[in-house]
């Protein structure tokens, strides 16, 4: 057999029939629900007269319009002030009551978002064809499995048959060597390959992460990084499996245990691209040239180093791009060529026309937000924790909030004693779910606010209407609310790596 790549390798194993027209029918192995997406799926279920071919292959939680605040959580889904994120969590219970899945509900310490509970409780695995009714399934990929969103009429066929019918897409290598510097994380490096190939540059493949830093990042990191590969352009992102995985995956609840373990072990050791596997497409980069990154647009790929200034549009050669930068740097209120920096925290209640040249350092934002699918598990809270340690917010930021991504990594971190970091900080400490990622819940941002983020989308009112996002890491996220702007973060943690 030809040598293969590890995006080739899970999709043969997991081929059911190949179809004339170039479609196939690949099983699902897992497949994770949340209040959204999954209702409409659900009720074609129970029209047509049809159950969950694996109900135990399920897992559900919800997640995306669940409070953070601890008096509204404190009972349960009755006490949801929002009709509509009611009846939406209300009726995740009711379905998966019905046909006996498998939920985290509101107030189970397990609960949380559905790619960060995946993961942590080994219902996510190795080798695993993954899905979930939200792009950012992708996640899942850093385990070395095959994992991407779908379509609500896509879930209720996954229910249906345990298929799902797909176009194998191409293979795409990014691969970073060398080394990171101080205070460059996960985050950066992934912002930074979306300013290097654009927000459609991984259309039509899937992106294998490979060389040095991806393989000397903790499993973490690698979930920051596939779970930004759809805002890349990509379905699906993956890392090859190796120790770091292994040791990551062992004792996890749903994990195999004994002579399964031993053997799920052997198996997963070759989940990795064969030596001389072809790939259509290689980007190649090095670790020592990316910085800390924050976004100035309105798209993933609008971003740049903290010491850069937001771009000048008249710089641009292309007419489509430059028409669009134009209109991102009207809607967020920015110059071209502000420093990055001086973007300040105390509200901005009205748009401010850009000027070109505008440094990064000189944008005024609102609110910090550190949390979402993207980076709220335990290395995030303690990066972010380590920067705030003694500090206070500054009195121009309205609100800074820090939204866990699980109960388990909640009472991780309040073991840890970070909860109080950040309160003493001035900083709230909030439960667990998607809060101020999008707005589909009581966390938003008012028009023209700016907000440093933690999350991965930056689209124009992703975070509330006429909201301005500002994608950053968790440590960036943290200088930013201490200093009352952006800084670089390297100068706060003193040259060491946040």
């Amino acid at each position: 057999m030809s040598a293969r790549t590890l995006y080739d390798k899970l999709w043969d194993a997991h081929l059911v029939q190949k179809r004339d027209d170039g479609s196939a029918l690949i099983y699902i192995d897992r497949h994770i629900i949340h209040e959204v997406t999954s209702p409409q799926a659900f009720e074609g279920l129970r029209l047509a007269g049809r159950k969950p071919w694996r109900a135990d292959s399920i897992l559900a939680t919800p997640d995306h319009n669940v409070p953070t605040t601890s008096k509204e959580r404190a009972s349960g889904v009755s006490g949801i002030q929002d009709p509509v994120s009611l009846i939406q969590v209300k009726t995740l219970d009711d379905n998966c009551d019905e046909y006996g899945i498998t939920e985290y509900k509101i107030n189970d310490q397990r609960q949380g978002i559905v790619h960060v509970i995946g993961p942590e409780s080994g219902a996510s695995l190795p080798g695993m064809t993954i899905v979930c009714g939200d792009s950012h399934t992708a996640t899942n990929g850093a385990l070395g499995a095959l994992a991407h969103g779908i379509g609500t009429s896509e879930v209720e066929h996954v229910m249906a048959t345990q298929c799902l019918v797909a176009k194998k897409m191409k293979n795409m290598l990014i691969r970073v060597d060398g080394e990171l510097g101080p205070g460059v994380t996960p985050k950066d490096v992934v912002l930074a390959i979306i300013a290097k190939i654009g927000t459609a540059g991984g259309t039509g493949y899937a992106i294998e992460f490979g060389g040095d830093v991806f393989r000397n990042m903790s499993m973490e990191g690698r979930m920051t990084v596939c779970n930004m590969a759809i805002e890349a352009g990509a379905r699906a992102g993956m890392v090859a499996v190796d120790q770091t995985t292994i040791d990551y995956v062992e004792g996890r609840p749903y994990a195999p245990k004994g002579e399964n373990w031993t053997k799920a072990v052997e198996a997963w050791r070759d989940l990795k691209s064969d030596e001389g596997a072809h790939f259509d497409r290689v980007v190649d980069m090095r670790g020592e040239d990316i910085k800390p990154q924050v976004s100035w647009g309105t798209s993933p790929e609008m971003v740049v180093s903290i010491d850069d200034s937001v771009p000048d549009p008249e710089a641009e050669a292309d007419a489509v791009k430059r028409e669009s930068m134009k209109r991102a740097l009207q809607y967020m209120g920015l110059q071209a060529g502000q420093p990055m920096r001086s973007i300040k925290l105390d509200r901005v209640l009205k748009y401010m026309g850009l000027e070109p040249n505008q440094k990064i350092t000189d944008i005024r934002l609102d609110r910090v937000f550190i949390g979402s699918c993207t980076n709220s598990r335990i290395e995030d809270i303690r990066a972010a924790a380590a920067v705030v340690k003694g500090k206070r917010k500054a009195d121009s930021v309205k609100e800074a909030i820090v939204v866990p991504g699980s109960g388990t990594v909640k009472a991780q971190a309040e073991k840890e004693g970070l909860d109080k970091i950040f309160i003493d900080a001035g900083i709230e400490w909030r439960e667990p779910g998607c809060s101020m990622c999008l707005a589909m819940n009581a966390d938003k941002l008012g028009a023209g606010e700016h907000c440093a983020s933690t999350s991965n989308r930056n689209f124009e009112g992703r975070q509330g209407y006429g909201g301005r996002t500002h994608l950053v890491s968790p440590a960036m996220a943290a200088a930013a609310a201490i200093a009352g702007h952006f800084v670089d973060v390297r100068e706060i943690t003193g040259g060491q790596a946040a």
